[in-house]
Parts: C-alpha cells; structure tokens; sequence
C-alpha cells in the first residue's frame, strides 16, 4: 500500500457574514511532512517506505546561436547542467536536451531512459560538456520533446528544468501554445531565463501552465546553484499528482482558487469536473515536504440571520491509476449575522494574500504602462504596489520597485521613471508573483 506523507490542513476564514453577502473568502494552508516513523520523504528509487514512485528528470537547454554571446552564458548552461547531474537521486531516470529550431536528445542516445548513478552520471556530464550553441529557438518543440520522453514513464514524479536565453522565434505563437497544451497534467515545469534577451511573459505562460515557477539569471555564475535547488526540490517530490477537490453546494459559483504561496498561480481554469456537477479537482502537482497556501471564493445564496450554510468542502487528494487517496479535508462555513462587529471582522491571512495579488497585478500593469510611456498611468500602478509592498513586508520587491521609481521633491510621492535598466523591470516582473507567508494570527 502507498505510503503518503502526513499532510496538515488548516482554514482560515471569517464565516461571519453581514446580511445579504454572497462572497465566501478562505484560505487553505496545507503543509507536508514525512509520514510517520520517517525522518525525511524517501529519495527517488529507494526501496523502503514512501510511495514507490520513480522520479524522472529533463533539462533542456537552449543551444541557439545566442547563447555564445556572450560566451559566459553557454558555459555557465554547460556547469548548471553538470551540477543538477550530480545533485539527482541515485536512481533517478533522466535526460538532456539541447534545444535549438529542434530539440535533441544529448543523453541517453539508446532511445530509453537510465537510472542515475556515477557511470551515467558521468556519461551525461562528459556529453554536456561537448554542446555548442548553433541554431534557433523553439520551446514548443522542447516542450514536445519532453512530452515524448515522459510519455513511456506515466506514473513517475515527471519534472523538467527548461533554460533559454531568447524569445521563441523559430514557430508560431500557436505551435508553442499547442505545445504547452499537450504538455499540462503530463509534468510539471521550472523555466528560466538568463540575460535580458528573452520575455518574461512567454516563459510564465510555460511555468503556469506546467505548475511551475520562472526566473530571471541576470549573473551567469548564479546559475548552477539555481539548478542545483531545482533539482533538488525535484527529487524530494513524493507523491506525483495532488489536487485540491472542492465541492460547492448548488447554486453557488466558484469564482476563483488560487494558490497565493509560495507563488501566485491561478488554478481556476484549470478545474477538472469530479463525478457529480458540484465538485472538481484543481491540480497543484506533485509534493515533497513543503507548506503551501490556497485562496478559495465561493459565491452562494445568502441565508437568513443566524442561518448557518456550508460554503465548501475542501479535499486534499492524491491521484494514481488506482483511483483518489483522501489525504486531508476541511469545511469552508457561512454565517449570517447582524452583528456588525463579528461580520466586518477582515481574517488576516485573507486580507494578507488577496493583498499580494493585487501588488502583482498593480507591478505588471505598471510596468506595461511604463514600456509604453504612459508615465502617469504607470506611477499609479507602481505607486500602488509599492504601498502594499510595504504593508506586507515584501523587503525584496520594495527595493526592486525602487529601482524603476523616484521620489518626486515636489510632492514626496513615488513616481515611475521615464527610463529604466530592462533587467531591473525585468526582474521585477518575475518576483511580482513570488509572496511573503502571511504570519501567524
């Protein structure tokens, strides 16, 4: 019988609501820890405990011709790879991908996956270190590349590292977006950019689709520890595919479920309908050991005062080929009151993380709005955010926004830059969606 990890469920919401409110608001924080009598989750290919499940590893790396220049960048790609070579479970399968208008397998060359140990270790790293950047770039076929090689180990921890130093310019929008579409619920995917070449936007479109994250490598020589933490975030997934199954009773309507820890992602289109038209499963991937956080709104028919309802019935469920594991549940309450006290009570963690949502959404438009020169709209926006920046003790994004914002000595008031360093937005862009904990109550 599969082992899962103890998983800890926790609500937090303010039930009480005033009369006629239809809008239901909760956070759900979910933490993983190692089952019992463990004293961490077991490492891919282990033989006692945990769930048996292999892990399999792709890194792709652009080889395009860009990547030469400078040359730092293909070399700092080539010593990354290395370092994530070395940092896979023993047993682990895995495999490299130079991609280019093509994407080619490096290694294994056999046609099948190997299990890491030090002779293919050794192996891949020996045919990373004869790659060349040559080429163009297309990360739908990287992406369909991988696809392919997932394909033959359906029930693994599948992940894939994807690196590029450009745009996608050798396929259509449509060829990457049918590309990233075949690839959801196959594996899930970390993206990076390195320089300022590439679009953020383009690798998010990748990394939310896949449940993953992106970044921006800025320092070549930063990279091998980034792909060092990757990897290893990897090979410490347990269970291959979890998802949140919340049922609403009818009538109601969910409006949205985000996760909004440790990063922003919006699952609400991702919805899977269940085996009655009141439930669907939202998928959050695989999961190690970690903590991570779920904002739920569900609208429903406001009750009479003192009526209690259920709003919601959250689930934690592991899925496999022999059906859905129940790991944790919880209810999500309404209550009608008139005490106006109780219902305009604003629940900490709530009001925390739909305020990181909002400074995420105020960076981006603010940043578009500077790039187009519309300075006005851009100092609002980016004014906005930094005010909530603040607030909520996001240290690193404060001093981001400063580097695109000024002080006016008119009005002591932030105001957008008519000039800024493309890194400096670039950068962030990407860390708008990463949020700080809310603390405890």
């Amino acid at each position: 019988m599969s082992q899962y990890p103890n998983f800890a469920f926790e609500i937090n919401q303010n039930e009480f609501l005033a009369a006629g409110v239809r809008e239901v608001h909760a956070v759900v924080t979910l933490t993983a820890a190692p089952a019992a009598g463990s004293s961490a989750l077991p490492a891919s290919g282990s033989s006692g405990g945990g769930s048996g499940k292999d892990n399999v590893e792709v890194i792709i790396i652009d080889c395009s011709g860009s990547m030469d220049y400078p040359r730092t960048k293909m070399m700092a790609a080539k010593e990354a790879t290395k370092v994530a070579i070395d940092t896979l479970s023993d047993g682990a399968y895995f495999a490299v991908v130079a991609g280019t208008e093509g994407a080619r397998v490096v290694y294994p060359t056999g046609g099948h996956l190997l299990r890491a140990d030090y002779q293919t270790r050794a192996q891949a790293k020996d045919a990373v270190s004869r790659l060349a950047a040559n080429g163009g770039t297309a990360m739908g076929r990287w992406l369909a590349q991988a696809n392919r090689i997932f394909d033959a180990h359906p029930h693994a921890i599948k992940h894939a590292i994807l690196l590029t130093d450009g745009k996608d310019e050798s396929e259509t929008p449509a060829d990457l977006a049918r590309a990233i579409q075949a690839s959801i619920g196959n594996f899930t995917a970390d993206c990076r950019g390195i320089g300022e070449d590439w679009e953020v936007g383009e690798l998010r479109k990748i990394a939310d689709a896949l449940l993953g994250t992106v970044g921006i490598i800025r320092e070549p020589a930063r990279l091998a520890e980034d792909f060092r933490e990757m990897t290893a975030n990897s090979m410490g997934k347990e269970v291959a595919d979890v998802a949140l199954r919340l049922w609403a009773p009818k009538g109601a309507v969910v409006r949205y479920v985000k996760q909004v820890s440790p990063t922003l992602a919006d699952l609400s289109a991702k919805r899977v309908p269940g085996d009655n038209p009141l439930t669907g499963d939202y998928p959050t991937g695989a999961w190690g050991a970690e903590t991570r956080e779920y904002h739920i709104c569900v609208e429903v028919e406001p009750g009479n005062i003192g009526q209690e309802k259920l709003a919601g019935r959250v689930q934690l469920v592991a899925k496999d080929s022999g059906g859905a594991t129940l790991l944790a549940e919880d209810k999500i309450r309404a209550v009608w009151t008139e005490d106006e006290d109780l219902s305009t009570r604003i629940n900490g963690r709530v009001a925390h993380y739909t305020g990181q949502a909002e400074m995420a959404q105020a960076i981006q438009e603010g940043l578009d709005a500077q790039k187009a020169g519309d300075l006005d709209t851009a100092t609002a926006r980016l004014g906005r955010a930094m005010d909530l920046a603040v607030e909520s003790g996001h240290e690193d994004t404060v001093k981001m926004l400063r580097k695109v914002t000024e002080v006016d000595p008119a009005t002591s008031k932030v105001r957008a830059k008519a000039k800024v360093d493309k890194g400096d937005a670039m950068e962030l862009d990407v860390v708008s969606t990463k949020t700080v904990r809310a603390k405890r109550n």
